[in-house]
């Protein structure tokens, strides 16, 4: 391993070891089974058994623990008893659910969503052209609650307002998420729990508008802690293992984005409940079992480095967005999301000049990622010739 990828991969190891380091530490001491039961657990650990959980074996939406329950639960705490928030849905309910959210997020609606992201990268890196320093937390929470807006049907707009109101929904999505899935992880609960998650869900269904229709609250808490989980870190490996080369080739950038959504995978662990007796790469499995699918070790996160030039298959790779009935509906935004913003940073080839974890985040990520421009930066005007 180069000292370059050496030091990439101990930065982006601090956001396990600093903001979920008791669930780091017993995901790490398991790795190397395929499958482990330990009591009504199982981890997962190997990618076929993996994606036998997620095409073969009925799950239960609803179970304390689990991402829909967890939706479920956030929801229940402000007094409202939807129908349903795609998370926890069951049979025709949830396909309708993600064939309505498909429509928004299908080549054509990704596109559009691209008009509101690309002025906004545009004017918010302008620091980096004069010498600035650049925050790509803040600017990731804002274009997440941008796109949130947008996929609500919000015009985009610079304006001061709108800028705000983008920030807020970002924040109050971030808010949700960790009330929420904090309670869930190994390690200390903490008091008022439930209460913090009531406060977050109301003020992030406030600002979205949407009355006593959850999807779109769901909507804004995944879009917004997969990408401020996501971005950042991606940017930070293409810093710190020289990867801005691979950035700039228009080629070689499809490839890499996928590589840097398998390396960083901002979902690293996906809990869920069988809800039917069967079997897990050999293992036996009971109804009720509690199955904690670590994606870092499926996709083999945690070994080797992105390469555009010699990536991993697709079919490793692409089950950081899931597999069958499970597959993430926002994979698509995601590639192009951060593929548009490793473009629009590549001919400054920056460096990050300071990082620190969040520690309260749902997913392990950065409070702040500063970058400034490189001493290897092209000019934009040079990039695009």
């Amino acid at each position: 391993m180069s000292g370059s990828v050496a030091r990439a991969r101990r930065r982006d190891r601090r956001v396990y070891v600093r903001s979920h380091p008791v669930l780091f530490v017993l995901l790490a001491a398991a790795r190397r089974r395929p499958v482990l039961r330990i009591g009504r657990t199982l981890l997962v650990n190997d990618a076929g058994a993996y994606r036998e959980v997620l095409t073969r074996l009925p799950l239960d939406r609803t179970a304390p623990g689990t991402t829909g329950g967890a939706a479920r639960s956030a929801l229940d705490a402000t007094g409202h008893r939807d129908g349903g928030v795609l998370f926890d849905q069951e049979g025709t309910g949830h396909r309708a659910g993600r064939r309505d959210l498909a429509g928004s997020l299908g080549t054509d609606g990704v596109e559009h969503l691209r008009t509101t992201w690309r002025p906004l990268l545009a004017r918010r890196l302008e620091p980096l052209a004069a010498g600035g320093e650049v925050d790509l937390v803040g600017l990731t929470r804002e274009l997440s609650g941008t796109v949130v807006r947008a996929l609500l049907g919000t015009a985009a707009s610079a304006s001061p307002a709108a800028v705000a109101e983008a920030a807020a929904v970002a924040e109050a999505a971030a808010h949700v998420a960790a009330a929420s899935v904090r309670g869930e992880l190994p390690g200390l609960r903490r008091r008022g729990a439930r209460a913090a998650v009531a406060r977050s869900t109301a003020r992030l269904r406030e600002l979205l508008g949407t009355g006593d229709d959850a999807l779109p609250a769901m909507v804004a808490v995944a879009a917004v802690n997969t990408t401020v989980a996501a971005v950042p870190r991606a940017v930070a490996w293409c810093a710190d293992a020289g990867l801005w080369e691979q950035a700039a080739d228009d080629v070689l950038r499809g490839p890499l984005t996928d590589e840097l959504l398998r390396v960083t995978v901002a979902s690293p662990l996906l809990p869920r409940v069988a809800a039917a007796d069967g079997t897990v790469g050999g293992c036996p499995v009971r109804a009720g079992d509690r199955l904690l699918l670590i994606a870092r070790h499926a996709v083999d996160a945690h070994h080797g480095a992105p390469d555009a030039l010699r990536p991993a298959a697709p079919e490793l790779a692409r089950l950081v967005f899931g597999a069958g009935p499970h597959t993430c509906p926002g994979a698509r935004l995601a590639r192009t999301l951060l593929a548009d913003v490793l473009e629009a940073l590549a001919p400054y080839r920056p460096v990050v000049v300071r990082a620190v974890v969040d520690r309260g985040a749902a997913l392990p990520g950065w409070r702040t990622l500063t970058v400034r421009r490189g001493p290897a930066a092209h000019s934009p005007s040079e990039a695009s010739r």
